[in-house]
C-alpha cells in the first residue's frame, strides 16, 4: 500500500493502523525548528519517529527498499522529498540478503514511477517498496 495526501487530510488514514493517530498527532504538534535529530520513541517496540535531513541520491545511486514489518511515514518538514517506486511483487534484483534485524532489503531494480512530496504533505508505504531520491539538476 502506498499513500500520498496532505497533512490536512491525515485524520481519513487513522483507521488504517491504530498506531497512525499518535504518529499524525506527534507531526501535528511539533515546532519542526525545535525537533531534533535523532529517534524518538513514542511507544516502544511499536512506534518510533526518526527525524533526520535525508541526503538527497542521484537516481542511479539510489536502491529500493522494502520491510517487512515497519511502516514508513515520510513526512518532509523543510523541503521536497522525490521518490521512485515499485510494486514489491515485481522486484526482482535483491542487493543483499534480507536484514531481520534491521527489517529492510535492498534492490537494484529500476522504479516504475516516481513523484514528490511537499511540505505539509505525507507518505505512507507498507510491505510495498519506496526509494528515496532526490531533487534538483540531474537528480529525480
Amino acid at each position: 500500500m502506498m499513500i500520498i495526501a496532505s497533512l490536512s487530510d491525515s485524520a481519513r488514514y487513522e483507521m488504517l493502523n491504530p498506531l497512525f493517530r499518535r504518529a499524525f498527532d506527534f507531526i501535528r504538534e511539533i515546532a519542526p525548528a525545535t525537533l531534533e535529530t535523532g529517534r524518538h520513541v513514542l511507544e516502544e517496540d511499536a512506534l518510533t519517529v526518526m527525524v533526520n535531513e535525508p541526503v538527497m541520491k542521484k537516481r542511479e545511486n539510489a536502491r529500493m527498499e522494502v520491510h517487512d514489518r515497519f511502516i514508513d511515514i515520510h513526512v518532509p518538514l523543510s523541503r521536497e522529498e522525490g521518490f521512485m517506486w515499485k510494486e514489491r511483487a515485481a522486484l526482482e534484483k535483491p542487493s543483499e540478503p534480507f536484514n531481520r534485524e534491521k527489517d529492510a532489503q535492498h534492490y537494484d531494480d529500476a522504479p516504475d514511477t516516481s513523484f514528490v512530496v511537499k511540505p505539509g504533505q505525507f507518505a505512507i508505504f507498507s510491505r510495498r517498496m519506496r526509494m528515496p531520491a532526490a531533487l534538483g539538476k540531474e537528480r529525480f
